[in-house]
């Protein structure tokens, strides 16, 4: 691993102006940047330390909206008891995460910026219709993620918090890889302000919302929501991964069995 520079700011408009510095690169739990410049897939000339910033921590329920700042870890929201009365579904995807090294040191903020194709997170901030707010503007979960390990955030830009509208009802399901506990396929459903919403992780390059699925279960309102809407139910497989884990037939056919299970809860 190549040598950088180090820099540890104490609040966040620092962090900003450090990140737009030439080669520098903004670091939160480190569970994904500092295996990649391990591996010399990354290799910034500077890192920036966002683990000094109190105000980029911590959990607030208030209003019918769940808050999380973007330095709060994995094991602090599956462990927030408010945050597990409003959302379970979001506490139990956390408490989910990887080993208790990955869930004690990694972040919300972290894992939402880099975007893996099958990182939990993406899928709880799609399938619940989040709000990522950045020390520049507010961004929709529709809009924030672009592509593999890509989002709409700008050079430098700062994920400060994220705004989750709690549901009526919410559920996840991963079958995960047993060695990296990453999703082989994930699935994180809800009903609430924003509607039906299915989104689905490692199955694509990106996470992205299962409108087929979507449509069958908000035909099943306001009588019921069951699992028993998607009998039957397909998802084609074209543009899915395929790799020694799965083919993309099989991570198709994964889809809507473990939307059925995450609405069944």
């Amino acid at each position: 691993m190549q040598a950088f520079a180090y820099d540890k700011p104490a609040s966040s408009a620092d962090a900003a102006r450090a990140a737009l510095a030439s080669g520098a690169k903004l670091i939160a739990g480190g569970q994904s940047l500092l295996a990649s410049m391990k591996l010399g897939l990354s290799a910034p000339e500077a890192l920036v330390d966002l683990g000094g910033i109190a105000d980029l921590k911590g959990i607030t329920v208030s209003g019918g909206v769940v808050r999380v700042g973007a330095m709060t870890t994995h094991a602090a929201v599956a462990a927030h008891a408010g945050l597990a009365a409003a959302i379970p579904a979001l506490a139990d995807l956390a408490g989910k995460i990887g080993d208790r090294q990955v869930r004690n040191r990694g972040t919300v903020g972290g894992s939402l910026a880099n975007n893996d194709p099958a990182a939990c997170y993406p899928a709880a901030a799609l399938g619940l219709g989040a709000t990522i707010h950045t020390d520049r503007r507010d961004i929709a979960a529709d809009d924030f993620f672009t592509g593999m390990f890509e989002t709409a955030l700008a050079e430098g830009e700062l994920i400060t918090a994220v705004s989750f509208p709690v549901p009526a009802k919410a559920g996840w399901q991963k079958f995960k890889q047993p060695a990296s506990r990453f999703s082989i396929v994930g699935v994180f459903v809800s009903q609430g302000p924003q509607g039906v919403r299915v989104a689905v992780t490692g199955a694509g390059a990106c996470v992205f919302r299962a409108s087929g699925l979507e449509a069958k279960l908000a035909a099943d309102l306001p009588n019921s929501w069951s699992a028993a809407a998607l009998a039957g139910a397909t998802v084609s497989a074209d543009g899915f991964n395929s790799d020694l884990h799965g083919s993309a037939e099989y991570r198709a056919a994964l889809v809507p069995v473990l939307a059925g299970r995450a609405v069944a809860g």
